[in-house]
């Protein structure tokens, strides 16, 4: 390579095996997630007699289908929990299974386990794979026909995107989160603002973040369009791997931290598009539509699709029809019948911390379920507190998994119910069938819980650390 280069350059150009005429490349997986929706790529390998290529790089994970509540699990989701087991004691694959001390969230264990290093390519056959490139990887979800071709070469085809740098000066006010500011860009640019780009975040903002709010702002890449984010790692994301199960070790560790440390953007180096936001702009956010671009912050109103023209004032309509809203609303005074807190998004101890913060010495107005992230994530939580004052709020304390995010495991908002969320994605019935899904950091959908209604966090927390 010649002249500056950018991050993602590097880390591309380090993992392309080959290049075809038509300018798709062939690039090395370092690791593989799987989890239980991975049964027909493991299906299509033993139709063919094919083993699993490099199954010490491969990492199964029961998360999308983990029951988080009582212990009675349904047929069809005990078949496919056990179909995973299956499939990764044929193959030789390391399980974090619902009795692994290691068990949670695909892409919250990766980075708990040491898993997720700088420097490496990570698949999973979900979409919220871009997460685990705040540690400076190159991480993006895939489908169920990539998902069978890297079981069987460790390698994978893909088209190389074009590239974004979102720097964020400034700093975050009060109470103001990586979700936050994730919906604030997102509504700015819009669902496709992104769309075939690979985000690097820069500026004082992300260098000021903690890793659990980088791995919630690249989480939330997707959701504006991107193929992926990542963050060049820097000491604080060298200290959060230093000592972790998978992390390399004496000789190995000091070697590893020789290459990470040229995984940075190059001075000089162009990107396909600049955008840049300023910090002190983003204010607490939730959604009011069916789509992450549809957030506004807390104070404002439900906007009028008369005002809009085409396509967007269409959509708008749709979704507010769908949502039970009207416009010129004020966001604040919008009821809800219960609340959620979790997912790969906002299931870390910082979440948990936060939202107990609200939540301490006060009692939900709504019903709720609160699901860690992992099952490391519940132990400390409990260890601290925390989760002693979400059931003294009146929320429910669940095992982990990716609950009610999905709904997958029976978890569901009820149709026509109105939830507070602190998941990824508020599609029509993303939830559970008719469920209205609002989109919020942790600490507002603790402020929702004790109002009853949408509510700006800020008061809650003042004259609380």
């Amino acid at each position: 390579m010649n002249g500056p280069q950018t991050l993602f350059a590097k880390l591309w150009a380090s993992h392309e095996v080959m290049r075809r005429d038509d300018g798709t490349s062939l690039l090395w997986v370092d690791r593989h997630l799987v989890h239980e929706g991975s049964h027909h790529a493991f299906a299509k390998l033993k139709s063919r007699g094919m083993p699993v290529a490099a199954p010490d790089l491969t990492f199964g994970v029961v998360d999308h289908y983990a029951p988080t509540r009582g212990s009675e699990i349904a047929s069809d989701i005990r078949r496919m929990i056990d179909t995973l087991g299956h499939n990764a004691r044929a193959h030789g694959i390391r399980l974090f299974d619902l009795r692994d001390p290691g068990q949670g969230i695909v892409h919250v264990i990766g980075p708990e386990q040491g898993l997720t290093l700088p420097g490496l390519l990570i698949n999973c056959g979900d979409s919220h794979t871009s997460t685990h490139g705040a540690f400076g990887a190159l991480a993006f979800g895939v489908g169920a026909t990539e998902v069978a071709h890297i079981l069987a070469t460790q390698t994978i085809w893909q088209r190389r995107p074009r590239t974004m740098r979102m720097t964020i000066n400034g700093a975050l006010g009060p109470a103001v989160t990586a979700k936050d500011l994730a919906l604030h860009w997102i509504s700015t640019l819009g669902a496709d603002g992104a769309r075939g780009h690979a985000i690097e975040y820069a500026g004082t903002a992300i260098g000021a973040m903690s890793m659990e709010a980088r791995l919630t702002l690249c989480n939330l890449s997707i959701e504006g369009g991107a193929r992926l984010g990542l963050i060049a790692p820097d000491q604080l994301t060298f200290d959060y791997i230093n000592g972790r199960t998978f992390a390399p070790k004496g000789a190995d560790w000091e070697r590893a931290l020789e290459d990470w440390s040229v995984l940075v953007t190059d001075e000089g180096a162009a990107f396909d598009q600049e955008v840049t936001i300023d910090a002190n702009d983003v204010a607490p956010t939730v959604t009011w539509g069916t789509s992450p671009e549809d957030a506004l912050p807390i104070t404002g109103r439900i906007p009028d699709p008369a005002e809009m023209s085409g396509a967007k004032a269409e959509q708008a309509r749709a979704s507010l029809d769908y949502m039970g809203l009207e416009p010129g609303m004020a966001l604040d005074a919008i009821p809800i019948d219960q609340v959620f807190i979790g997912s790969c998004t906002n299931g870390r101890i910082e979440d948990l911390r936060m939202a107990a913060s609200v939540l301490k010495g006060r009692r939900a107005k709504v019903p709720g379920l609160v699901s860690p992230g992992s099952a490391a994530v519940k132990k400390q939580a409990e260890a601290e507190g925390l989760a002693q004052v979400f059931t003294q709020a009146g929320l429910e304390w669940a095992q982990s998994g990716c609950s009610m995010c999905v709904g997958m495991n029976g978890d569901r908002v009820k149709p026509g119910d109105r939830c507070a969320s602190s998941t990824n994605r508020n599609f029509k019935g993303r939830q559970g069938r008719g469920a209205r899904t609002h989109l919020m950091s942790p600490a507002m959908v603790a402020a929702a819980a004790v109002s009853g209604h949408l509510a700006d966090v800020r008061p809650l927390l003042e004259g609380r650390a």
